[in-house]
Parts: C-alpha cells; structure tokens; sequence
C-alpha cells in the first residue's frame, strides 16, 4: 500500500498590532495572542510614532494574567517594511491615530482591520485608575483576540475574512 504523502508544515499567521506609540494597547494585544495561541500566531507589536518605553502598567497586568513580557519594546513599524522581515498576514491598527495614518506598503498584501481601543496611556489620574484603563483596554483585546482566533481562517477567502476582521473591531 503506497503511504500517503506528508503534510507540508504550516507556518503560523502572522499578525502585526499597530498603534501610535506601541507603549500598551499595541503590546498588549502582541503579548496576549502569543500567549493565548502562539502554535497558531506570531504576533507583533509597532508603532508610527514609538515611545521607546513599554507602559509599566501594562507590563505589570500582563505579569499579574501570567502571560510572558519577556522580548516586549516599543518599536517602529519601519522594522517591519524591510526586506528580511517577517511576512505579514494580518495587520490590526488598535489606536484611532494610527488608523489615519499613511502606513508603509506591506509586501504580500496583508488582512487588515481597525480594532480601535481608547488609550490607557492617555489617561491621567491616581494609578489605581491608570491601572483601571489598562485593564479595560485589555479586555477589549482579549475579547476580539478571542474572536479572532476562533475564525475558520484557512476555510474563508480573503474577502470573506476581510469582512470578519473589521467585524470584530466593532465588538
């Protein structure tokens, strides 16, 4: 009986989370869809306009849920518009600043949608309520993260997926 040919191996969707300063929203979502399913995602994290500094805040919540911060900094989304970069297949602004932007020209033509959350790092006040903001911010990612990863992505056209991604920014 002749064996049956080999699956060739999959690489994993790779996502690209961008915000203006990729300070926390934008890192945030990176460390968690890693986190939530890295077999299946890489994620990454940039922004148009970086920090240089992850919010503390944000580093603290992510230590609190258990999910690794090693590997996070700010960055500019430049790292990914180079030659030699990883190829994107999704990229999700998360920050209403960098929806409006130009953004650079992604070789391959990724997905992309606008899932907007209001900035924590914006918010000032007593750091129990700057710690109230990072939190909310958070579950809003992690809800639509949650969406995201329970689509049928190797079934849907990219039409089709195209629709369900910009869907999921409204939730």
């Amino acid at each position: 009986m002749p064996s049956s040919p080999r699956a060739m191996p999959v690489r994993p969707h790779t996502v690209l989370f961008l915000c203006t300063g990729n300070s926390a929203r934008s890192i945030l979502a990176e460390a968690y869809l890693n986190h939530r399913a890295g077999a299946r995602f890489t994620a990454y994290s940039a922004g148009s306009h970086p920090t240089g500094r992850v919010n503390p805040l944000a580093i603290e919540l992510l230590e609190r849920c258990a999910i690794p911060v090693s590997g996070l900094r700010s960055k500019s989304w430049d790292e990914f518009a180079v030659a030699g970069a990883p190829p994107l297949d999704f990229v999700f602004t998360v920050c209403d600043d960098a929806a409006g932007e130009v953004c650079p020209v992604w070789p391959g033509q990724p997905v992309t949608a606008h899932w907007g959350v209001p900035d924590p790092a914006a918010v000032e006040g007593t750091r129990e309520e700057r710690m109230r903001a990072v939190e909310r911010a958070f579950r809003m990612l992690e809800r639509r993260i949650n969406l995201f990863t329970s689509l049928p992505i190797e079934s849907l056209d990219r039409m089709a997926l195209g629709e369900r991604v910009r869907e999921i920014g409204g939730r």
